[in-house]
């Protein structure tokens, strides 16, 4: 509210009566509440600062963004809350200069990681002791997650439209070879037995070699053209155990302990049986790889309201963080021999089941992952129905059948 309208309401004091005055008092508190009320409930973050850069004003959302509670935060320095602004020159800039002051976009990572855009708003100073500025606050996290996402969808069309040339040209020299040494590797069976040991090895390590650079083409072409998933209802326990028995002697020879921990009560989910078993196989795979001298690992499934949640806890190497956000990129790999496609394909497959991959990793500790799935019947939550008064009518009987 400004000011010039408090000098005509004090210059009128001596002329208004009690009432007229206690009317315009109401007024002002009025007004003031419909401002916080309207402050409090928008989404962007309002702060406050006076002309010596100390916190005046929050509002709920700037509160939530940058992790403090006004009450405390009041008169301290908001250079303590928002470290990437230089406000003594913020202060010191007029009019004319704030056109020269452009918005930014700034990462924090307390109290979580979120992008915010911010602008600044110079405050007039009517007197000695006015002036400062307001700082408007955005999240814009969303937005540069869908980014992210576009980002990826347009290298992975990329990477398509790379595949579509280059599987064809390399497949069939590839069938050619593979059938001459088959060829090849029979008319040995005519030399001397000294000659076709020596040569037997060397066409047994060409066919090997071609065989890998197959399963790779393979891979690479289920990955980037994967065929639409036949969901069914479906017991992820089955799964599961169907999926620990194919690793079953890699684990023994490992000295791995597998503990597998499944509620009686676990519902259905609607899964392509032979997608999510290769989800499964490839991220034990990974958690095997990673406990190459032996350990643990624990595989769970609990339903949480809407979804499912199939963990695999592993006590091996861990992933650094600097390799976090490569895990998923075609042909990242640490592994020796690794293709760097099966983490990839996983994390295709559970988002076109509509769930979700999370990885919890700490270098030399383990790592968790975590495959979200939707339930095949949601549960609905029932809230307790309030205490029935005398005033209102028992239940009928049909009624009380239905009743949970």
């Amino acid at each position: 509210m400004k000011s010039g309208f408090l000098d005509k309401l004090i210059e009128r004091l001596d002329k208004l009566d009690p009432e007229s005055i206690q009317a315009q008092f109401l007024k002002l508190v009025q007004d003031r509440g419909l401002l916080e009320t309207i402050f409090q409930s928008i989404q962007e973050g309002v702060v406050v600062v006076d002309v010596r850069g100390r916190m005046v004003y929050a509002n709920r959302a700037a509160e939530e963004m940058l992790g403090f509670a006004l009450e405390k935060a009041r008169g301290r320095p908001a250079s303590r809350f928002l470290r990437e602004i230089d406000w003594d020159r913020v202060l010191r800039l007029d009019f004319q200069e704030w056109s020269r002051l452009l918005s930014r976009e700034i990462e924090i990572s307390y109290p979580e990681r979120r992008f915010i855009a911010f602008y600044v708003v110079p405050l007039p100073r009517e007197d000695a002791s006015g002036g400062g500025a307001c700082v408007i606050l955005r999240d814009i996290t969303h937005d540069r997650r869908n980014e992210a996402t576009m980002l990826e969808s347009e290298r992975l069309n990329a990477i398509k439209l790379l595949a579509a040339g280059v599987a064809h040209e390399i497949g069939n020299p590839l069938n050619a070879l593979n059938i001459h040494l088959q060829l090849l590797q029979r008319e040995l069976r005519s030399l001397p037995e000294d000659r076709r040991e020596a040569l037997g090895d060397l066409v047994s390590v060409a066919r090997n070699e071609v065989n890998r650079l197959d399963t790779i083409i393979t891979q690479f072409l289920r990955a980037i053209r994967p065929s639409s998933p036949r969901m069914a209802p479906a017991r992820i326990e089955k799964i599961l155990e169907e999926t620990i028995r194919l690793v079953g002697a890699e684990v023994e020879n490992r000295n791995i302990g597998i503990e597998l921990t499944i509620p009686s009560d676990l519902p259905k989910v609607r899964v392509d049986r032979d997608q999510m078993k290769q989800v499964f196989f490839n991220i034990l795979r990974n958690a095997i790889q990673a406990m190459p001298d032996g350990g643990k690992l624990r595989v769970g499934a609990s339903g949480i309201e809407q979804f499912m949640a199939i963990s695999f806890q592993d006590t091996g190497s861990g992933i650094k963080p600097e390799e976090m956000g490569r895990i998923f990129d075609p042909y990242y790999t640490t592994k020796q021999g690794g293709t760097g496609l099966g983490l990839m394909v996983v994390q295709r497959i559970v988002q076109e089941h509509g769930g979700q991959l999370d990885i919890v990793s700490k270098p030399g500790v383990g790592t968790i992952f975590t495959v979200l799935l939707p339930l095949a019947e949601r549960r609905i939550r029932l809230l307790k129905a309030p205490a029935r008064t005398q005033s209102q009518p028992r239940p009928s009987a049909a009624a009380r059948e239905v009743q949970p």
